[in-house]
């Protein structure tokens, strides 16, 4: 009997996802919170259940799992996010021999003339419209590849990059498990990632490349910790090609390398970043692109946490949103506290050094005056090979900031994203100081 009720138990937890991943993906808007908030909780609320009982569920059952919950939103368009309206034009405009970080869309959607231009540009919206392409060169191919296997459907386009990125987190699940048995840690910790609903939404469904940047970052941790450091630097090379961040982590990697090694590891990763640039070189490509990734710095806000309380502390000395000023010191912050937990920090032996890289980076995140909730799949994958879950908390609380999108105008709550930060920050605490917290043998993942 005990046997029957733990079978339909688990069956039942599997449908409710389906069921809830189905809603998301083709039924609720981003606009629609309280049905978005109430099915995301229940995606969450299934995945913590059964990545709690997992060892009652073969390997293979919850990667088929994954699978399928991705599988099922490849055929929507992306549904809290149009940055895929930007990707394919990109990748439709370098096939017309037209660079993206040379010309911005606003500039020539009266003379451009790739297919559906209309619609691509009226999708991006015209925050994205305004500005030069921020994507780097890996992200350019994939788009690119996107516009020649689909070049007038902007359905088939997303859904090429969609799978894309599926693929990529499979790879992570290949490479992740890797990873882990060479940390001495369970493989079925990578369920913490590969189940994830923020993971599997914001990747496979509203089309993010966080996912392919991290399959070259943990491949190239691989490598790494296996001591192939020309492989391991190509690798990281091509993650740094596909997103920024990494540049962040790349002083973790000194300590274990020393100077000698250092010195190729990272001239193998510039070398490789300065050639898949070439093809886009123009006079003004560094000066158009610089523009564009200081945007995130001294313009944009969304879902920041302590950036918010500098700037109201700001507006109370001033008068005005110091963002341009606060803008031009989180960086410098943020740079004193990577050197910190890189240089100064042991970083010798693998789990410190991915311990320190998650801290690092997450203190990154908290004075940042933009957080999507795409940018905590990062501290997603690095949490899964430390002792730490506050990513993972904070996947969950993440969802607040979507309120936002429900009003008219765009306006965030800040009593929603207080809570958000309450809750994360205090698992932090909780989590970094055991012998305070001796309760803390508690363990929710």
């Amino acid at each position: 009997m005990d046997n029957l009720v733990a079978k339909y138990k688990k069956l039942f937890l599997i449908i409710l996802s389906i069921l809830a991943y189905i809603g998301l993906g083709y039924f609720v808007p981003r606009e629609n919170f309280i049905y978005l908030a109430s099915l995301y909780t229940i995606t969450f609320l299934c995945f913590y259940y059964i990545y709690k009982y997992k060892m009652e569920y073969d390997d293979k059952i919850l990667f088929r799992l994954g699978l399928l919950l991705r599988f099922l939103l490849l055929f929507c368009l992306p549904f809290w996010s149009q940055d895929f309206y930007r990707f394919i034009w990109d990748g439709r405009l370098i096939l017309s021999e037209m660079s993206p970080y040379a010309f911005k869309p606003q500039d020539i959607i009266d003379s451009v003339t790739i297919s559906q231009s209309k619609e691509l540009f009226e999708g991006m919206g015209s925050l994205s419209a305004q500005h030069y392409s921020n994507y780097p060169p890996v992200n350019q191919i994939l788009f690119v590849i996107a516009a020649i296997l689909s070049s007038k459907s902007i359905f088939f386009s997303a859904l090429i990059l969609k799978i894309i990125v599926l693929l990529s987190d499979v790879g992570i699940y290949y490479y992740g498990k890797k990873v882990l048995r060479i940390l001495k840690i369970n493989p079925k910790r990578i369920f913490l990632y590969f189940l994830n609903p923020l993971v599997i939404i914001e990747l496979t469904g509203n089309l993010h490349f966080e996912g392919v940047m991290l399959l070259f970052f943990v491949m190239g941790l691989y490598f790494f910790f296996l001591e192939r450091e020309i492989i391991s630097a190509v690798l990281i090379g091509l993650s740094i090609a596909t997103k920024l961040l990494p540049l962040l982590l790349l002083p973790f990697f000194f300590q274990k390398l020393k100077l000698k090694k250092s010195i190729v590891f990272y001239s193998i990763i510039i070398g490789l970043n300065v050639l898949l640039f070439l093809p886009f070189i123009t006079k003004d490509l560094i000066a158009n692109y610089s523009e564009t990734i200081a945007l995130w710095f001294v313009n944009f806000e969304f879902n920041a946490s302590f950036y918010y309380l500098f700037r109201e502390i700001g507006f109370y000395i001033k008068g005005y949103n110091t963002i341009g000023i606060i803008g031009k010191i989180t960086p410098v912050v943020s740079i004193l506290i990577i050197l910190f937990y890189s240089l100064y920090k042991k970083n010798i032996d693998a789990k410190e050094m991915l311990t320190n890289s998650l801290i690092a980076l997450s203190f990154y995140f908290f004075i940042s005056t933009t957080i999507h909730p795409w940018y905590l799949i990062n501290l997603m994958l690095l949490c899964i090979f430390t002792k730490f879950r506050f990513p993972i908390i904070w996947a969950f609380f993440v969802i607040l900031s979507y309120f936002a999108y429900s009003q008219t105008p765009f306006k965030e709550s800040y009593v929603l994203i207080f809570l958000e930060y309450l809750f994360v920050i205090s698992f932090l605490i909780y989590e970094s100081f055991p012998k305070i917290f001796k309760n803390n043998s508690v363990k929710m993942f």
